[in-house]
């Protein structure tokens, strides 16, 4: 049974928007820092954006602030990504991710701190 299930990816021009979703069951989500995490061909895995447990913490790479929103809505176990003015350069394999500590004040950005891991939904952004 998978634990962590994105969707909402796609091809979009360059300038579109997509919102990613990632639906979690309660274990894998409840108390639990989200995080999104990108792969583009040929490149490592890169952190884009967390969200603490209570939502009210956020933080993004600096080549996605201002246009890519994360957030999260406890009471549907489900994390989003709101990706704006996308650019061809955003072109990857988007994971989201579920924290290993719980009930934390925290987020985090670094991928050894992700317990679960989604299979990933392909972003291809065309210019």
């Amino acid at each position: 049974q998978e634990e962590l299930v994105e969707s909402g990816g796609g091809l979009v021009q360059a300038g579109g928007s997509l919102r990613l979703s990632c639906a979690a069951s309660g274990r894998t989500f409840s108390g639990r820092a989200m995080g999104w995490f990108r792969r583009a061909p040929g490149k490592e895995r890169e952190f884009v954006a967390a969200i603490n447990w209570s939502g009210d913490r956020t933080y993004y790479t600096d080549s996605v602030k201002g246009r890519f929103t994360i957030s999260r809505d406890n009471t549907k176990n489900t994390e989003y990504l709101q990706m704006n003015n996308l650019k061809p350069e955003d072109t990857a394999v988007y994971y989201c991710a579920a924290s290993r500590g719980i009930y934390s004040v925290n987020y985090y950005i670094r991928g050894s701190e992700y317990e679960y891991w989604g299979q990933g939904t392909q972003v291809t952004v065309s210019s």
